[in-house]
């Protein structure tokens, strides 16, 4: 490994560390945000390189990553459907889950 390589390898690191600190200080609202960067991040060295002691551990973290990447998608999702269509339905309800009421009518 050349020191060209040594300095991107700790360069790519600082800036994973420093997306993985801005997602925990945001908590369980940027976790989609922290299994997206992981999958996209770690896919290469789970499933492109060749095999090595860790990739076993990393290829069921981004596998994990992906799983809940993907329910957290269908989720939001489907809320946001549901509330689209019955929104004028609910009334009230809706009118409160509401940061902005639409004009016009239902």
């Amino acid at each position: 490994m050349t020191y060209h390589d040594t300095l991107r390898c700790v360069f790519c690191t600082c800036i994973v560390v420093f997306i993985v600190l801005i997602c925990s200080s945001g908590g369980f609202a940027f976790l989609p945000f922290l299994w997206l960067v992981n999958v996209l991040w770690f896919f290469k060295e789970a499933f492109l390189n060749p095999a090595y002691t860790e990739q076993p551990q990393i290829k069921s973290y981004v596998k994990k990553s992906a799983m809940g990447l993907i329910l957290w998608v269908a989720v939001l999702t489907t809320w946001i459907t549901i509330f689209q269509h019955f929104r004028a339905r609910w009334g009230e309800v809706g009118d409160y889950l509401s940061f902005t009421i639409p004009l016009g009518t239902a």
